[in-house]
C-alpha cells in the first residue's frame, strides 16, 4: 500500500474504499489503526476502555467513509473522529460517576496492561530522560491528556500542527498556548519523577509525600513539585533536564508485536516507524446506532431516540477483530451492525454464517481473528477466551495441552521459568519471585526478560510459604523495582484488608520508603460451599481491599477449600463448578479486578479444585473454567 506524508493512505486508496473496494477498505482500516490507538491510549491514560474506544472510532470510520467529501482530508477527518470518541467516552464516564456517587475511584481504575507510559517505555526501549518523560505523563491533568496524545504525535513527526488544531477545533495560536502550559506541567512532573527515584532520596520529600498512595495524579504533582522547587537538593536534580521537544524527536509510533504485525504488511506508517502500534482486540461492551455525517465533517449519532448510554446492547460482539481481519469480514460485520434492531441481543462473535467462516487465526489477545477467505483446514487449537482469565500451573502429564485447552489468557508457575510447559499461542506467562531466596541476579534477569509484570513473595504471612517479615520484604523490594517490571504486592494468604495486617504494614512501609507497588495481589479460599454466600464473601473481601489501597487487584489464587485442623475439605465438583461460574461473572463486573487465576490447572487427589485430569480430559470444574470470561 502506498502512502504519502506521515503514513497517510493515498487519495486513490481512500476513493476506492469509499466506492466499495473491499481490499482498499481493509487497507485503510489497517493504516488507521496505529494512529487511532496512539491517540486514544494516551488520551485515556491507559484506562481499561481504550480498546473499546478504538473500536468505536474504527466503526465510525468504516460506516461514514462514503460520506467524506474530500478524500485528501482523510487523516484530519480520522483524527477529528478519534478525538470526538475520546470526548464522548469522557462524557459517559462523568454521567456514570454522577450516577454512582461514591464509586468514582472505581471508574478511574487504569488497566495495567494498557498503561501507555509503561508500554511506551517497554516497547520503544526508552532510557534515561526519555523514560522520565513517559513516566511524567502519568501526572497530567485529565484535560491535558487529550492534548498530550496529539502533541506527542506532532513532536514525533506523525501529525502536523494544522491537524492538531483541526482535531481540537481550535486556532493554531490557541493550540500553541495550551501546549506551552501542558509542557510546563510535564516539566514539573519530570522533576518530581527524578526526585522520587533518587536514592537515598530527600527526607523532606518523603515527609511531603506522607499520605500519598504511590499513584501519580495531578494533585500530588502540584504538592510534590512545590517541594522540589523550594528544596535546594531536589531542585538541583532538574538542572540537567533536556528540553522535551528534543527528546521526543525521531521517536516512532508504538511498535506492533510480531504476532500481529504480520497481519498488516501494507499498513502505512511514518518514515521513522518500522512497525505499527500494538492493538489487542477487546471483547467489546459498547456500540452505536446509525447516524449522519455532515459533508466532510465528523459523524454524529442521531435518530431512533436512543441515547449514547444505551448503545452497548446494539453492536455485534467481536466486531473490531472482524474489521482488521479482512475485507470480507468488514462488510459482513457492518451489515450485521446496520440491520440489528435496538431490542435485539448482541450477536455473539461466533455467529458467522458457515459460508464465510474462516479458519481461526490467534490474535495477540488470543481471540480468533477471521481471515479474508473461507478455509477447509482442520479447526485450530482452542482460542484464549479472555486475557483476564488465568490459572496457576505445575507439571503433570499433558500439562501443555491442558493449558491450551483451558483457554486461559495467562498463567504462572510460582517461579521465573516454566520448564516443560509450552505457552499457548495468544497466552502469556507471568513470572514470580516466590521468596527471599529467589531474589538473585539470575532470577531477576529472567523475570525482567519474561515480560512487563512481576508477581512477588507468595504468602509471606505463612511459615510454609515465603515466610517473611514485612521489614525483610521491604528491604528486598528495591531489587524487584530495578527490574522495571510492573510489580504486584506480596500475595498474603488472608487479611488483606485488615488494619495493621501483614499487607497493610507492607503498603504503609512501601509508601514511607518511596517504594513502587503497581497492583495488589490476593489469594482467597472460601470455606462456605453455598454458591451465593461464597461469591458474596469474595466480593466483600475484594471491595474492602480496594477501598483500603485504591489500586488495581490481581486475584491469583481462589477456589472453595475448607481448611480444618490441618486437613483440606473440598466441595463436590458441581458445587465448585457453580462457584467458579458465578464468581467469574461477578469478577467481570468489578473494574478494579484486572486479572484472576484459578487454583489450579491439574486435577489431582490432593488438589480437587483442578481443571484437567490430563491434556484433554477436563473436569466439570474445568469445563466451567473454559466457558468463563
Amino acid at each position: 500500500m502506498s502512502s504519502t506524508g506521515r503514513g497517510q493512505p493515498d487519495t486513490g486508496l481512500v476513493v476506492a474504499a469509499r466506492q466499495g473496494d473491499q481490499r482498499a477498505l481493509n487497507d485503510v482500516v489497517a493504516a488507521s489503526l496505529p494512529l487511532v490507538y496512539n491517540i486514544v491510549g494516551r488520551a485515556l491514560r491507559g484506562h481499561a476502555d481504550v480498546d473499546d474506544v478504538v473500536q468505536e472510532t474504527l466503526v465510525r470510520v468504516v460506516r461514514h467513509l462514503p460520506a467524506l467529501n474530500d478524500p485528501a482530508a482523510f487523516r484530519s477527518w480520522l483524527v477529528a473522529i478519534t478525538i470526538r470518541q475520546v470526548r464522548d467516552w469522557e462524557q459517559r464516564r462523568r454521567v456514570a460517576l454522577n450516577r454512582d456517587a461514591g464509586l468514582d475511584a472505581i471508574h478511574n481504575v487504569p488497566d495495567p496492561a494498557s498503561d501507555f507510559a509503561a508500554i511506551t517505555i517497554l516497547r520503544l526501549g526508552l532510557t534515561d530522560q526519555r523514560r522520565e518523560v513517559a513516566e511524567a505523563t502519568r501526572w497530567l491533568d485529565p484535560d491535558d491528556q487529550e492534548l498530550l496524545s496529539l502533541w506527542w504525535l506532532e513532536e514525533t513527526g506523525v501529525l502536523a500542527r494544522t491537524e492538531v488544531a483541526d482535531a481540537l477545533a481550535l486556532s493554531p495560536g490557541h493550540v500553541a498556548v495550551r501546549i506551552h502550559r501542558m509542557k510546563e506541567q510535564i516539566q514539573s512532573a519530570r522533576a518530581v519523577v527524578r526526585a522520587l527515584r533518587t536514592r537515598p532520596g530527600c527526607p523532606d520529600l518523603r515527609a511531603a509525600a506522607v499520605g500519598w498512595d504511590g499513584t501519580p495524579n495531578p494533585l500530588w504533582r502540584k504538592r510534590l513539585a512545590r517541594h522540589v522547587r523550594d528544596c535546594a537538593s531536589c531542585g538541583r536534580l532538574g538542572t540537567s533536564l533536556v528540553p522535551i521537544d528534543r527528546l521526543l524527536a525521531g521517536l516512532s509510533l508504538l511498535p506492533l508485536p510480531a504476532s500481529l504485525s504480520a497481519h498488516f504488511p501494507s499498513a502505512a506508517l511514518p518514515p521513522a516507524a518500522s512497525q505499527a502500534v500494538g492493538y489487542h482486540p477487546p471483547d467489546p461492551t459498547a456500540g452505536h446506532t446509525a447516524g449522519t455525517t455532515p459533508p466532510g465533517g465528523v459523524p454524529t449519532d442521531v435518530g431512533s431516540g436512543q441515547g449514547i448510554a444505551n448503545l452497548a446492547v446494539n453492536r455485534p460482539r467481536g466486531l473490531l477483530p472482524a474489521l482488521v481481519g479482512g475485507a470480507a469480514a468488514v462488510i459482513l460485520a457492518l451489515t450485521a451492525l446496520v440491520v440489528i434492531r435496538p431490542d435485539d441481543p448482541p450477536a455473539p462473535s461466533w455467529a458467522v454464517p458457515p459460508a464465510v467462516t474462516p479458519a481461526a487465526v490467534p490474535s495477540p489477545s488470543g481471540a480468533p481473528s477471521p481471515s479474508a477467505r473461507p478455509s477447509s483446514r482442520a479447526p485450530a487449537a482452542p482460542a484464549v477466551s479472555s486475557t483476564r482469565k488465568g490459572v496457576g500451573v505445575w507439571n503433570f502429564a499433558g500439562v501443555s495441552q491442558a493449558l491450551a485447552n483451558s483457554k486461559a489468557g495467562w498463567y504462572y508457575t510460582w517461579g521465573t521459568q516454566h520448564p516443560g510447559i509450552s505457552t499457548p499461542q495468544g497466552a502469556t506467562f507471568v513470572p514470580m519471585i516466590r521468596g527471599a531466596e529467589n531474589v538473585t541476579a539470575a532470577d531477576l534477569a529472567r523475570a525482567r526478560a519474561a515480560g512487563p509484570y512481576l508477581l512477588t513473595f507468595n504468602e509471606p504471612d505463612l511459615p510454609e510459604q515465603a515466610n517473611m517479615t514485612v521489614e525483610r520484604a521491604l528491604d528486598l523490594w528495591p531489587q524487584l523495582m530495578a527490574t522495571g517490571s510492573r510489580l504486584g504486592s506480596p500475595a498474603v494468604a488472608w487479611g488483606g484488608a485488615d488494619p495493621q495486617g501483614w499487607l497493610d504494614r507492607f503498603m504503609t512501609g512501601a509508601t514511607s520508603r518511596g517504594h513502587r507497588v503497581d497492583f495488589i495481589t490476593l489469594h482467597w479460599f472460601g470455606a462456605e460451599f453455598t454458591t451465593a454466600t461464597a461469591v458474596n464473601q469474595l466480593k466483600q473481601y475484594l471491595q474492602a481491599v480496594y477501598q483500603r489501597y485504591k489500586k488495581p487487584i490481581w486475584l491469583t489464587e481462589f477456589a472453595l477449600i475448607r481448611f480444618d485442623g490441618g486437613r483440606q475439605q473440598f466441595p463436590s465438583q458441581e458445587q465448585q463448578a457453580a462457584f467458579l461460574t458465578a464468581a467469574t461473572s461477578m469478577l467481570g463486573q468489578l473494574s478494579y479486578v484486572q486479572r484472576y487465576a484459578w487454583f489450579g490447572l491439574p486435577a489431582t487427589d490432593k488438589d480437587r479444585s483442578g481443571l484437567f485430569s490430563d491434556g484433554t480430559e477436563a473436569t466439570l470444574v474445568g469445563r466451567a473454567f473454559q466457558a468463563a470470561r
